[in-house]
């Protein structure tokens, strides 16, 4: 079973604090959640392969620990994912970025996709899946079915927000992807909005709304 992390970092917890406000405008708001992502990334890619190179120091030569090759996908659920590429470019910089856009039936809440676009050799890489909201956990799932059936593999889900509910049930669809949240909230309410949460996301990073 894969793990669920929440984060407690004070920095984590206060900059997800500042985007719960109502108050914190879009410019705030895009910069923010680019600066948790960053944060977040320093625990969700401990496990990056290492391996040993040799380099020379102004004193000597030594053998040091590199990453092993710089195999990291970044996937975004768009379009309120393309928030948090920015902040994990700013740690894992060579990274490619692929995209996977759903979106809900405003009835039925189930996603449907519009667009999914890969790298070739998704299948050899280390994936982050990004969306801010873990919510029903429909989208989540549906994303992962698509990168999975691209033959991606080695799969991670970061999130700002998530419901108890959209933990659920994304682990019991990918009991092998990890789950990385900046805070957990109470619950869903009959919109499918999480409680407390901090809005639409996607309108809050754009300006949409």
């Amino acid at each position: 079973m894969g793990k669920v992390y929440v984060f407690d970092h004070p920095l984590i917890q206060h900059k997800t604090a500042m985007i719960r406000d109502k108050n914190t405008g879009t410019k705030d708001f895009r910069q923010i959640v680019g600066e948790i992502a960053m944060l977040m990334t320093y625990e969700s890619s401990r496990d990056l392969a290492l391996e040993d190179v040799k380099i020379e120091t102004p004193i000597c030569e030594t053998t040091v620990k590199m990453l092993k090759g710089e195999d990291v996908a970044i996937v975004p659920i768009l379009r309120a994912g393309l928030g948090m590429v920015d902040g994990i470019l700013q740690i894992i910089p060579n990274a490619k970025v692929g995209h996977i856009g759903l979106y809900r039936d405003p009835e039925t809440h189930e996603p449907h996709e519009y667009y999914c676009k890969m790298p070739d050799d998704i299948d050899k890489r280390k994936i982050f899946v990004t969306d801010p909201m873990l919510a029903t956990g429909g989208s989540a799932v549906a994303a992962i079915n698509f990168i999975k059936e691209r033959g991606g593999k080695d799969i991670t889900f970061m999130c700002l927000i998530a419901a108890p509910e959209g933990i659920e049930v994304l682990q019991k669809a990918h009991p092998d992807v990890d789950i990385f949240i900046a805070a957990k909230d109470e619950c869903l309410n009959e919109h499918a909005y999480i409680v407390p949460g901090l809005g639409d996301a996607g309108d809050r990073i754009f300006g949409t709304k």
